[in-house]
């Protein structure tokens, strides 16, 4: 007989965990594109926050704290959290991309178009996990 526990994907080989590893890759590299062109420290600061956001949501989830700490609705927290990057990385690439500007500072805004693409894809597939399980994920 399988217990519950067999039948679960680990979250780094699930959809969902490779969808939030290739958002934290995109952010990244782009913290990295702007940090190489000295870009304005808004730039930085935003992209080093959602870095560090993302790091937090994954590990929460390989640890599966999620499941210990029921007592917070975390993924409202992740859907939030994703619209929040949308926002404020859409804002910080087009900043980024308006001016003429160096090419680093160029792809810092091309790799946050990306990391809003990726943010997007990660609200989705939470929510539609809501739609299916309400009690969490």
């Amino acid at each position: 007989m399988e217990t519950r526990h067999s039948k679960e994907t680990p979250f780094c080989l699930s959809v969902k965990g490779h969808v939030k590893l290739l958002r934290l890759v995109m952010t990244v590299a782009s913290m990295t594109f702007f940090v190489i062109a000295q870009a304005p420290e808004p730039y930085i600061v935003i992209t080093g926050f959602e870095v560090t956001v993302i790091v937090f949501f994954i590990a929460l989830y390989m640890c599966r704290l999620d499941k210990l700490m029921k007592w917070l609705f975390w993924p409202l927290l992740d859907i939030v959290n994703s619209l929040v990057t949308t926002l404020f990385m859409l804002v910080v690439s087009v900043l980024a991309l308006i001016p003429e500007t160096t090419t680093m500072t160029i792809l810092g805004g091309v790799f946050g178009f990306l990391t809003v693409i990726c943010a997007i894809a990660d609200c989705v597939l939470m929510y539609q996990k809501l739609l299916f399980n309400p009690s969490g994920p």
